[in-house]
């Protein structure tokens, strides 16, 4: 399966507003990922501090007329508490969050899986404006067909690779070349399909594929990154790409660098001492490009293209060497990608994951 990024980004250029968007993407998301009908209840805890939270509560009030709505401004959070705590399993809750909304000692997201509540999270939207509030609600479509059948398969080759290669610089930088040699770390998903797994959402938009080298310290070359998460959780696009110089799987030395970035590797290196380079993600989301781009980190990270982690923390897989809790750092980087091998498999070229 070929699939074009640039034709899927241009054709949601010019098309229907953002209130229509949005109201057919969260109507799929309802349907298509978490299957919420009556007699379930649902519940929409919202505030009102930017345009797109307004977007996103207008869309969930035409989608889901039955739903307790909570202003999270005008109640305490006691108050919030007590709604939810009425709520029973597999009924849903809905956090569209300005900001990001603090209830309790223990992040909300958590507490609700452990009642079996299914989630739908909207973190950090006041950082999407402009241009990026309609990129954002683009960003929820979703294609059961793509996401799902784009996944698994990579997942498949992922779990089957012994080797890898990020070319990040083609015939221009023929030396940017990232080799994982080694095989991979059993691939996780995040493409809403929640049937194998013990709880059932998460933070939205969605569409990833992710893993690790085996053996970190089999990560050697070179790759440049076109922009990165900043000390404020912010993409921080710089002017020109920053080339990472990667040895035995750790970050060693930079060219083209900025001052913001040097900030958050003296960051990394003032707790942890080196910069581990971690995650390999694999970003499925067509609405996002490295062209067409949204500020918040989380939310870009699901972008059609690699992003790495910089930092000592990935508690989805284990270490030896590397306790649970131990690192402080997961910072996202994002790669300029010309192509990707698993092998000697072509996975992805020309924007587009190119599988099956």
């Amino acid at each position: 399966m070929i699939v074009n990024q640039h034709a899927f980004a241009s054709s949601l250029v010019g098309g229907v507003d953002n209130a229509s968007a949005a109201e057919k993407n969260i109507s799929e998301i309802l349907t298509h990922v978490f299957k919420h009908a009556a007699p379930h209840k649902a519940v929409v805890v919202f505030d009102t501090a930017c345009e797109l939270a307004n977007a996103l509560t207008q869309a969930y009030r035409n989608c889901l007329p039955e739903a307790h709505f909570v202003d999270f401004d005008k109640h305490t959070p006691v108050e919030v508490l007590a709604v939810l705590a009425d709520l029973t399993e597999s009924d849903l809750v809905v956090l569209v969050q300005s900001t990001n909304f603090r209830l309790e000692a223990f992040r909300i997201r958590v507490e609700l899986f452990k009642r079996g509540l299914k989630v739908i999270e909207h973190p950090h939207l006041s950082r999407m404006v402009g241009a990026e509030v309609g990129y954002y609600i683009d960003a929820l479509a979703y294609d059961p067909q793509y996401f799902r059948g784009v996944g698994e398969q990579l997942k498949a080759i992922i779990n089957q690779a012994q080797t890898g290669c990020i070319d990040s610089g083609g015939d221009a930088f023929p030396e940017a070349r990232l080799m994982i040699g080694s095989a991979f770390e059993s691939a996780k998903l995040n493409v809403g399909d929640y049937s194998e797994m013990p709880n059932v959402g998460g933070q939205f938009p969605i569409g990833e594929v992710f893993t690790e080298a085996r053996d970190l310290e089999a990560v050697n070359g070179r790759v440049r990154i076109f922009a990165f998460g900043d000390t404020q959780y912010k993409v921080n696009r710089p002017a020109i790409p920053i080339t990472l110089i990667v040895e035995r799987g750790q970050v060693v030395a930079t060219e083209d660098s900025t001052p913001q970035f040097d900030a958050v590797l003296a960051n990394i290196r003032a707790d942890e001492q080196v910069v581990w380079l971690r995650e390999i993600g694999f970003g499925l989301n067509r609405a996002f490009s490295k062209d067409r781009s949204v500020s918040d980190i989380g939310s870009y990270e699901r972008m059609c293209g690699v992003h790495l982690s910089l930092g000592a923390k990935h508690g989805i897989y284990g270490k030896p060497n590397f306790k649970r809790g131990d690192g402080k750092y997961h910072i996202d980087v994002f790669a300029v990608t010309e192509r990707v091998t698993l092998d000697e498999q072509v996975v992805y070229r020309d924007g587009a994951w190119c599988v099956g």
